[in-house]
């Protein structure tokens, strides 16, 4: 859509289009003419009608009453809108972001006659059972507080003054933020600690540091959207925000079904209470799909500015770049590959380096993390589309979805020959506190795995049975690896979670049972003996010890290391 007379105008300004105030925002300005992206349906709009301009970029509101919600791409609330239009979003719906009539407790960690400086805490919300709501000082405001007040306010409600340069400064719980500006930061840390999934493929062999990036590309069916489920529901995080962008109606809807009947593993209470979704389904308008990630990412770097531990997910963006590819050709943009725009890459790597663990802004030097995933579906899987190559440019874990895993029932379908991670040196010391043995026991994992897959080639060729004992031993362990290991029920009880510590016995059990028996086949003892040997059942079925009874593991690896006595 063109609109004239806009000289007042800036690129990625809000503007409402037409009497019936659609929402639109100007991605390209000649002269006096500025071209909208109506974020709604435009039909029975035509040539005359009025354009609206609000001189604001598009920003989301922060502030208590985050947590727990349910937005869409541009932070409307969908409870809200299904009050008012039924299933459907009404076209011109416009409603704020934070509820302005519940009134929230303000306790003041500051007192009158303190100087200030963007990013202190000045006092504190409880806003759900797991989180508490840091108010800080906004950007860009510094001085001397006059008075701050403890007590039950409504969010635009002041409950400071603080005294600047430039005169005295109401300060309330809320504040505005344009999405497509990262918000600043003091300073950026090395990740050195590791984001715990409760996944074993990824928190053993391919680990994601708290503040990392990673990508998680596969073929239609091949279980991203599960992985990234269960990495919302069990990482360590301390809030989760979830971005479905462009994704169906009926992945959406499970999500918004199953959240708020889990429960945090710690304390018990519904997940909901520590996260924020962001759900611009496909059939949602495309240019809300395309403000979506920001809305979210903008969202998480509020509460890493608090402090807190933040992991991002957004499924999918590739449906992120499709509609950055269909608002490319409506401006008649010179296309790059396969149609997308020319700076793709950079969008990406913009959205992706905007995760971190950095010291906040504040005189207090909190420290924040927020770690970004990004589920990437190229068409048949094709891992040389230029979505997957422009992500695996600038993240650091790559999580490689396999179709033929996922046909076989294997899940998580990451296939463990061309996933990586580039965490392993930054979160060495953190694991250590584990165990001093982990990392020299994933390597190993991984070498009997590698060496399975050039000895299978070899069986193919001249037949197991070819093979000496040593090579088969092999087999049959890097095949407990990948089936009592690898292999993860999400909708087990138990084996939908392993622990650090768990997932630490389990790979030593299989290890060392597989030393054990070498040793044994080195002694003369026949092989298909050993393999029929009870133990092998226990190590089996290792994966269903509950968290609270890891003492069988010892038992079990005291088992095993009875097999050389006798």
């Amino acid at each position: 859509m063109v609109a004239k007379n806009c000289l007042g105008a800036k690129m990625y300004d809000v503007v409402a289009v037409s009497d019936k105030r659609l929402i639109g925002e100007v991605i390209e300005l000649r002269g006096d003419s500025a071209f909208i992206q109506v974020y709604e349906e435009t039909s029975g709009i035509g040539p005359g009608e009025p354009v609206y301009l609000s001189a604001k970029p598009l920003s989301v509101e922060l502030g208590p009453g985050l947590i727990g919600s349910i937005y869409d791409g541009i932070q409307r609330p969908l409870d809200l809108i299904r009050e008012k239009s039924g299933d459907f979003i009404g076209r011109g719906i416009s409603l704020p972001g934070l509820d302005r009539q519940k009134r929230w407790h303000f306790k003041p960690l500051l007192q009158a006659g303190d100087n200030v400086e963007s990013g202190d805490v000045l006092g504190q919300i409880q806003e759900t059972v797991l989180l508490l709501h840091k108010i800080l000082v906004p950007w860009g405001i510094q001085g001397r507080i006059i008075e701050i007040k403890e007590g039950d306010f409504k969010i635009d409600e002041t409950i400071t003054r603080i005294e600047t340069a430039n005169g005295i400064i109401d300060i309330t719980c809320i504040q505005s933020w344009p999405v497509r500006k990262s918000r600043p930061v003091k300073e950026k840390l090395k990740p050195d600690e590791i984001l715990t999934t409760g996944q074993r493929i990824i928190d053993t062999l391919f680990p994601i540091a708290k503040g990392g990036t990673a990508c998680i590309p596969g073929p239609f069916g091949s279980g991203k959207t599960v992985v990234l489920h269960e990495f919302a529901k069990w990482s360590d995080a301390q809030v989760i925000v979830y971005v479905a962008c462009g994704e169906r109606g009926n992945e959406t809807a499970d999500l918004l079904l199953s959240f708020p009947e889990l429960k945090d593993p710690k304390s018990g209470r519904p997940l909901l209470e520590r996260t924020v979704i962001i759900a611009n389904t496909s059939n949602m308008p495309v240019a809300a799909r395309e403000a979506s990630i920001y809305t979210g990412i903008t969202i998480g770097e509020y509460f890493r500015d608090m402090g807190y531990s933040v992991a991002l997910m957004a499924d999918s963006t590739s449906r992120w770049a499709e509609a950055l590819r269909e608002i490319s050709g409506r401006l008649e943009e010179m296309p790059g590959e396969e149609g997308y725009p020319a700076y793709l890459s950079s969008r990406v790597a913009e959205f992706y380096e905007r995760s971190g663990k950095v010291i906040c802004l504040g005189k207090d030097s909190r420290i924040g993390a927020l770690s970004v995933m990004g589920a990437v579906s190229p068409p048949g899987g094709d891992l040389s589309d230029p979505v997957v190559q422009a992500t695996l440019r600038v993240v650091k874990v790559f999580w490689g979805l396999d179709d033929k895993l996922a046909n076989s029932r294997h899940f998580p379908a990451i296939n463990w020959l061309i996933s990586y991670s580039l965490y392993h040196d930054n979160i060495g010391e953190y694991l250590k506190n584990i165990s001093p043995e982990f990392t020299p026991l994933k390597r190993e994992a991984m070498r009997i795995l590698e060496e399975e897959s050039s000895l299978l080639e070899i069986a193919r060729l001249v037949g197991v049975e070819s093979l000496s004992n040593e090579d088969r031993l092999i087999l049959e362990t890097a095949k407990s690896i990948r089936e009592d290991f690898l292999h993860q029920n999400a909708f087990h009880d138990v084996d939908t979670y392993t622990s650090l510590n768990k997932q630490h016995l389990m790979l030593k059990m299989i290890l060392d049972l597989h030393k054990a028996t070498l040793l044994l086949i080195k002694t003369g003892r026949p092989l298909l003996d050993l393999l029929k040997l009870p133990i092998r059942e226990k190590v089996a079925k290792c994966k269903y010890i509950l968290e609270t009874k890891l003492d069988e593991f010892k038992e079990i690896i005291k088992e095993i290391e009875g097999l050389n006595i006798a």
